[in-house]
């Protein structure tokens, strides 16, 4: 009995140190379906564009890197790597499950709900399609 019960603490404590050493950035991230299906309001034009890449460079730049490879000068310090915004499968991603990782954040991403407009945040992703292209 008392070795089924160091055998017990073992195992215990052998499953919290593997869900410690369990990286963040391997959970996958994934929008709700209702999120996924919504549709960015913003057209694709050269204003938009414009205000999108102004917003990135200031606030999604230091961390994804100006051309969306993830190589941003803050990205040392994070402990994970960014998302490369430029790869496929961040752009096989819909509008609004793009949008909706913008609004609610992952950390050490912040939510952006509260610190950038709607029309804004949907201006950034019209930007970052154009990461694709680079």
């Amino acid at each position: 009995m008392k070795l089924l019960g160091i055998l017990v603490v073992l195992l215990g404590s052998t499953l919290i140190a593997v869900s410690v050493e369990e990286p963040e950035s391997k959970e996958k991230w994934v929008a709700p379906a209702a999120e996924a299906r919504k549709k960015n309001p913003i057209p694709v034009n050269e204003s938009s564009l414009a205000v999108g890449q102004r917003i990135y460079l200031q606030r999604c730049a230091g961390c994804h890197g100006k051309t969306g490879n993830g190589d941003g000068p803050d990205a040392a310090d994070l402990g994970i790597h960014p998302a490369k915004l430029s790869n496929a499968v961040v752009q096989e991603q819909t509008d609004g499950e793009l949008f909706w990782k913008v609004t609610v954040g992952k950390k050490p991403m912040p939510s952006y709900r509260s610190r950038l407009s709607p029309t804004d945040r949907w201006n950034v992703i019209n930007y970052l399609r154009t990461l694709a292209r680079r």
